[in-house]
């Protein structure tokens, strides 16, 4: 009979996510998912049967704190627009920040690997689309509440700003000033006015 998995499942997952967002997939080998998780194989194997479950399971993980970090953006703001505004001007904020360069791995996969693997595709697909759906949200409660244009059409503005938001995160990892950011930004937020 096999032994239960001993190990706290979301240490593993933030150990394995920053390994992955550090090198990519394909560089990532499991002797280095290993070394980071400080787990034998077998158990990562029992645990997550592949290298690719394993890398489901760490966009999973990012995802689920990525869209905690939007929501939490947009429900402490004194009014819809005033979120979606906090939101990106933060983004423009942190570029300089030195974890900035690794950009934002749901976008890095796309960039990386997306188009050779459909459930990584679908998986990247999904959480995205959980994102742009938080700001589709927020765009109609501020078209609700007289703060958007009743002629501005808020799926289109948050698949547009999804749209930046990747730009955003692919110029990081260039290591853009903070001031072309802002201006970046500040454009991008034109459009809600």
């Amino acid at each position: 009979m096999a032994r239960p998995a001993q190990f706290e499942r979301s240490e593993v997952l933030e150990k394995a996510m920053q390994a992955f967002w550090d090198q990519g997939y394909c560089a990532t080998s499991m002797a280095d998912l290993v070394e980071a998780t400080h787990l034998k194989p077998g158990s990562l194997y029992a645990a997550f049967q592949s290298k690719e479950g394993l890398f489901l399971a760490s966009l999973d993980h990012y995802a689920t704190q990525s869209a905690a970090r939007v929501k939490k953006a947009l429900a402490e703001a004194a009014s819809p627009l005033a979120g979606l505004r906090g939101y990106f001007r933060q983004l423009a904020e942190e570029v300089e920040h030195p974890g900035a360069r690794r950009s934002c791995l749901l976008v890095n996969t796309v960039l990386e690997l997306s188009r050779q693997n459909p459930a990584v595709q679908e998986r990247v697909n999904r959480h995205l689309g959980t994102i742009e759906g938080l700001f589709r949200d927020s765009l109609e409660a501020a078209q609700a509440k007289g703060e958007l244009a009743p002629d501005k059409d808020p799926a289109a503005l948050a698949a547009f700003l999804m749209t930046t938001l990747w730009g955003l995160r692919v110029l990081t990892g260039t290591a853009p000033t903070q001031k072309r950011a802002q201006a970046i930004v500040t454009q991008l937020l034109s459009v809600l006015d």
